[in-house]
């Protein structure tokens, strides 16, 4: 259809291809293509990955890395971490990208700088990573919906940047580059391991004898995970921040005979919550300091009874489960 005079600009559709159709890349790619971009194709090694393109981009041919980045304007480099350097070298090296051709890549920890390959042919680099967890199939499209995008991107590409993030349905967020790496640890901090935590409580519960652990804490950790996100601190509750030891005791009891291998989390997490009770006033410092030896007097507990599985291979400070060689301060304003 031809541009009315008058009617705002369409913006630019974009020929696309995807290296890495992973979780994130087949989805994303999924959602440009809803939004009006072409997916022209995508490369992915896997069988999940070849099964991601024929369910969510139905028709895309899967092809080569430097096929798929020479047959599009846009490429989406959506490749693990640690991988994403050495792909931009070998495309870069190979001929595959071109002056004037979008590279973006969708890491949280990388900004730009790993991108410099491509920007030394004369590609325009853009970092772009959304805030989001992703299962690989078409439930997570309506999750983007409002779904904040890390964006790093110079002056001249950041209308681009948010013009894709504005298709996606996402709300951009500019990052630094010299802070990408701190925005992903929160991140990753936030709802990494959150899993790991609501994992384990379900397996204290269930040696508590629940039926269904996952049903018990849903209530509880749905109001507590918007108490938190509303209220920081305000929000915390429960036997550390009213200071009672007998029920931590309790806890440390129970935990070192039903379920030893997630004391570690629970002594880590207890520790912090201890040191942020004591930072905001909630609790006296003496009554903290008894809380604390009980904690190492469990953690001393949980290492003796590794040690006695493995004879001859006494517990070292430091490692995985195992305490330093005396606990950390607690936290202190400046």
């Amino acid at each position: 259809m031809a541009h009315q005079p008058g009617a705002p600009a369409r913006p630019q559709q974009h020929r696309i291809g995807v290296v890495g159709a992973g979780r994130v890349g087949a989805v994303l790619a999924a959602a440009l293509r809803a939004a009006g971009h072409d997916v022209v194709t995508a490369a992915g090694e896997s069988d999940a990955s070849r099964g991601r393109v024929a369910a969510l981009l139905p028709g895309v041919a899967v092809r080569k890395p430097s096929a798929v980045a020479r047959a599009c304007d846009l490429l989406l480099l959506t490749v693990p971490d640690d991988m994403l350097a050495n792909v931009v070298r070998v495309l870069a090296d190979s001929g595959a990208l071109r002056p004037g051709q979008l590279v973006v890549h969708t890491s949280g920890r990388h900004g730009l700088a790993v991108l410099a390959p491509a920007a030394a042919v004369g590609a325009r680099i853009v970092a772009l990573h959304p805030a989001m967890t992703f299962t690989g199939t078409a439930v997570d499209l309506d999750r983007l919906a409002g779904c904040v995008f890390g964006l790093t991107a110079e002056p001249g590409e950041r209308a681009v940047a948010a013009s894709l993030v504005d298709d996606l349905g996402g709300r951009p967020l500019w990052v630094p580059e010299e802070r990408r790496a701190l925005y992903h640890a929160g991140l990753a901090h936030g709802a990494n391991h959150l899993v790991t935590l609501v994992t384990e409580a379900m397996e204290i519960l269930a040696a508590a004898g629940a039926d269904d652990p996952a049903a018990t804490l849903r209530p509880l950790l749905t109001a507590a995970l918007d108490n938190a996100l509303a209220d920081g601190d305000a929000a915390l509750t429960g036997p550390i921040v009213r200071g009672d030891l007998g029920t931590v005791q309790a806890h440390l009891d129970g935990i070192l005979t039903e379920a030893p291998t997630t004391l570690p989390a629970y002594l880590a997490l207890a520790r912090a919550t201890l040191s942020r009770a004591v930072t905001d006033g909630r609790l006296l410092p003496i009554r903290a300091l008894a809380m604390s030896q009980a904690l190492a007097e469990a953690e001393a507990a949980h290492l003796a009874g590794l040690a006695a599985q493995q004879p001859g291979q006494p517990a070292q400070p430091g490692q995985p489960g195992q305490p330093a060689a005396a606990d950390p301060p607690l936290r202190r304003t400046p």
